[in-house]
């Protein structure tokens, strides 16, 4: 009797391990993904389904800066198709120290900027956002693996949700390289 109960346990367990980790293979898309827009609405991927995506960590005090200008110009001239979201983050150089609300006002008063802005995240380290954690992470995203160099990362995705590149910092939102890929 004991044995039979033995061997019934294993077999539950053996089950449970198995469904387990059938459904831990199962890769998530950056669909599933949320984040707070820098007003404090949760915004979701889903709802851009359909539409290229370009995700960008940004900073006001970087020498890069200035990209917010061709991230609008981008925004401006993709909209039908694509989805423009900054991500604000200071772990680099400490340029980006301002709150939501001043974030928000430099980047209109200076930039006119109307696509998504994000509330200000980590894009690396313990605290990374699970959006940049599907990005940098080839088990998550199922292309590449990758690391936040500086301010300005630009992670494309295709309609379908699906990594296509990343551009570093130096790489300007409305080169050739980036708008091919919106088209």
């Amino acid at each position: 009797m004991k044995k039979i109960k033995l061997i019934g346990f294993l077999t539950a367990i053996l089950t449970l391990g198995n469904s387990c980790k059938s459904q831990s293979t199962e890769k998530q898309s950056i669909h599933d993904l949320t984040f707070t827009d820098i007003n404090g609405k949760e915004i979701k991927l889903s709802d851009f389904k359909g539409k290229n995506l370009v995700l960008v960590n940004v900073a006001s005090e970087c020498g890069f800066t200035k990209q917010y200008e061709d991230l609008q110009k981008l925004h401006e001239t993709y909209k039908e198709n694509t989805v423009v979201i900054g991500f604000p983050c200071n772990q680099f150089g400490g340029q980006e120290p301002g709150t939501e609300k001043e974030i928000e006002s430099f980047c209109k008063k200076n930039f006119g900027v109307t696509f998504l802005l994000s509330s200000k995240i980590e894009v690396k380290g313990i605290n990374t956002h699970p959006i940049f954690k599907w990005l940098t992470n080839k088990n998550e995203n199922g292309v590449m693996d990758s690391s936040v160099k500086w301010n300005f990362q630009k992670y494309v995705l295709n309609t379908n949700g699906e990594l296509v590149d990343v551009f570093y910092s130096t790489t300007n939102p409305m080169s050739e390289k980036i708008t091919s890929l919106l088209k």
